[in-house]
C-alpha cells in the first residue's frame, strides 16, 4: 500500500498553478496542514469504508468548506506567502492526491 508521500502531494499541487506562480515547500505543506486540521476538526478522519456512496454534492461542500477554513486560517498565518485566490486550485490538486492514494488502496 503506497502512504501519504510529502513530495509527490507538492508536486501535485505544484502542477495545478499558472506557470509563473511559485511556492515554497513549507507554504504549500501548510495549506496540506490547514486540510487534515480541517478533517480532524470534523471527524472526518474516521475510516469510511463506504466512501464510494459520496455524493458530488457532499464533494463540492467540502471542497468550499475547505477553501472558507483556509481563507480564515492565512488571514491569521501572515508568515504563509499563498495568495487566497490560489487555494481552490491546490486544495483541488490535494485532494485529487488523496483520491489517487484511496483509489490504489482499494485496489490492493
Amino acid at each position: 500500500m503506497k502512504e501519504f508521500d510529502e513530495s509527490a502531494v507538492l508536486k501535485e499541487m505544484r502542477k495545478s498553478l499558472p506557470e509563473n506562480i511559485s511556492y515554497s515547500d513549507d507554504d504549500l505543506l501548510n495549506i496540506v496542514d490547514m486540510i487534515w486540521d480541517y478533517y480532524e476538526m470534523n471527524g472526518l478522519l474516521d475510516v469510511d469504508i463506504d466512501s464510494e456512496n459520496d455524493t458530488d454534492d457532499e464533494e463540492i461542500d467540502i471542497v468550499s468548506e475547505l477553501i472558507d477554513y483556509a481563507r480564515r486560517m492565512l488571514k491569521k498565518d501572515k508568515a504563509c506567502k499563498v495568495n487566497p485566490d490560489h487555494l481552490e486550485a491546490l486544495i483541488r490538486a490535494e485532494l485529487a492526491y488523496e483520491d489517487a492514494l484511496d483509489a490504489e488502496m482499494l485496489s490492493d
